[in-house]
């Protein structure tokens, strides 16, 4: 049988799978709007299991993700289908989570729904960065991913502190793959602390977990 390939939730009204997710308002534009309902499909040969989730809260306030600039960050990354135990460890630790593609995938999707994707965009844009070898590549990337998520000018400004970002603004006259090192820890935290725990109690998480649960019970 061919391996089944999980390219994470998708949400109802996106395009295709490269589309380009919704633009804000900006931070001084009208209320955002909330995203659709995300829908989780999994397929193999005929058969076709989806599972459509929506995140309890509104939040009116919080602006939309825009997209990056980087075309190497693509809308979901390429991985298998999570296991139950998978998607279990996903709820014993944040570290688990992010070490696996479809629990970032998943992770990503959430943020969406509160309007902070852009953590997690930069993030993956580091990690990128890191494994860059071309001198070139790593100055124009690096240039990139300040313009995108560190430029105040930025509506996908991740928040960072005054020390964080005085010290990008000295590494970017020869940036490396480590010029966003600090920054990026400070986002991780900052998911870490304040939106993990929100979504091992979102309707996406334990919709997902639930369905785990049923799929072991009918086993």
């Amino acid at each position: 049988m061919m391996d089944i390939l999980y390219t994470g939730p998708v949400t109802a009204e996106r395009e295709s799978p490269m589309a380009r997710s919704e633009t804000s308002p900006g931070r001084t534009g009208g209320p955002a709007q909330r995203p659709n309902a995300c829908c989780f499909c999994w397929c193999c040969c005929c058969s076709c299991s989806c599972l459509t989730v929506r995140n309890e809260d509104d939040r009116p306030n919080r602006r939309t993700s825009q997209d990056t600039k980087l075309e190497t960050i693509p809308n979901c990354e390429a991985c298998t289908k999570p296991s139950i135990e998978e998607v279990r460890l996903w709820a014993q630790s944040f570290d688990k989570l992010m070490k696996n593609p479809a629990g970032r995938n998943v992770f990503r999707e959430f943020l969406r729904t509160e309007y902070s994707e852009e953590n997690m965009l930069f993030w993956l844009a580091c990690e990128d960065l890191k494994k860059e070898l071309n001198k070139g590549l790593v100055e124009e990337k690096a240039r990139m991913i300040y313009e995108d998520y560190i430029s105040i000018l930025s509506p996908k400004e991740v928040s960072l502190d005054a020390r964080v970002r005085e010290g990008i603004n000295k590494k970017m006259t020869e940036p490396t793959q480590q010029t966003f090192e600090d920054a990026q820890l400070q986002i991780y935290t900052l998911m870490h602390r304040d939106s993990y725990p929100r979504f091992l109690n979102s309707s996406i998480y334990r919709s997902l977990a639930q369905m785990g649960s049923r799929s072991s019970s009918e086993s």
